[in-house]
């Protein structure tokens, strides 16, 4: 079983992450995409004041999944993590924390600037 899981949270949070980068870019997936971003952001900046700024529930049941596997290879950045297992390269973790952080700030102003402009252009056009 946590096999199984362990590729679920794999692909599950790469999917998730990928969709938060670029879900903007698609008009019929830009609400679904700011609802994506703004979960994202309330698990990074309100549950993160409790439990760590950048929090992630994915990450934290992800890794709880791996030690159950005798799998001790997480670090502090989930996407830092991704980006060892995917390509073999192991970056500085705080640039990689520094390029989600500013990735995501883009995606989110992006989606929210499109959606608005959606949402006028739809409101212009009743």
């Amino acid at each position: 079983m946590y096999s199984f899981l362990n590729i679920f949270f794999f692909v599950f949070h790469t999917v998730f992450t990928l969709f938060n980068m670029v879900g903007w870019i698609f008009p019929k997936t830009r609400k679904l995409n700011l609802f994506t971003l703004l979960i994202t952001a309330f698990s990074w900046f309100v549950v993160g004041l409790w439990k760590g700024i950048g929090f992630c529930y994915c990450t934290q049941w992800h890794w709880q999944v791996r030690e159950r596997l005798g799998l001790h290879d997480q670090t502090r950045s989930y996407i830092h993590f991704l980006f060892v297992k995917l390509t073999g390269l192991n970056l500085n973790v705080s640039l990689v924390e520094t390029a989600t952080v500013a990735v995501f700030a883009m995606s989110f102003i992006l989606s929210v600037w499109l959606n608005i402009r959606d949402w006028r252009r739809k409101k212009l056009n009743r």
